[in-house]
């Protein structure tokens, strides 16, 4: 059983950085590839990024491409999402998602948080 929490969102301007962390338990966390989606207002969840088991591979959106990386820290079992550059339309609530197999696809979590709100001001 794996369990994730979200935390880091919050309300910053435009060309501000965020990190987003997301807190993992559970035996198997570390054979786990990990993603982040998000999901903006009136529209469906997107995918984000995604990081390996290992560590040793990411995969972005094209949209956040240069701007946002995401990390894994095995000691804190907890993954992170740096934002930096953010725009207007990089708000919506960010989840983080689990998934026994290298996946980007929404439907392949097989676990997720609850989310945490991103809101950026223009």
């Amino acid at each position: 059983q794996v369990q994730l929490v979200e935390s880091g969102g919050g309300l910053v301007q435009a060309g501000d950085s965020l990190r987003l962390s997301c807190a993992a338990s559970g035996r198997s966390f570390r054979n786990y590839p990990m993603n982040w989606f998000r999901q903006a207002p009136g529209k469906e969840r997107e995918f984000v990024a995604a990081i390996s088991w290992s560590g040793g591979n990411t995969y972005y959106a094209d949209s956040v491409k240069g701007r946002f990386t995401i990390s894994r820290d095995y000691a804190k079992t907890t993954v992170y999402l740096q934002m930096n550059s953010l725009k207007p339309e990089d708000t919506a609530v960010y989840y983080c998602a689990a998934t026994s197999r290298w996946s980007v696809l929404t439907k392949d979590m097989g676990y997720w948080g609850k989310g945490t709100l991103v809101t950026v001001s223009s």
